[in-house]
């Protein structure tokens, strides 16, 4: 059976090996993209198509996540994931 998650942007359900995994640590509050299995937290899923995480980075993902991460962060964060 294949695990599907939905985009917090497109709202489209998609195998989780197609989505970026972005997730607020419980203990400390941190936020992880593509955090490793023992991570433990509230999390929300990003496609990697670049309309989806334009349309992140303008809306924000503070409600679904239950965080404070400024527009600046997330672009970091985000940025960082894409770069080799």
């Amino acid at each position: 059976m294949e695990h599907k998650r939905k985009c917090v942007s497109c709202g489209e359900l998609k195998p989780l090996e197609q989505l970026i995994k972005i997730t607020k640590e419980h203990k400390s509050g941190n936020i992880v993209i593509q955090p490793d299995s023992k991570t433990f937290g509230r999390s929300v899923y990003l496609c990697y198509n670049q309309e989806c995480i334009n349309t992140v980075l303008k809306k924000g993902i503070n409600k679904p996540l239950k965080a404070n991460i400024s527009r600046e962060d997330l672009k970091g964060l985000l940025d960082g994931q894409f770069k080799s």
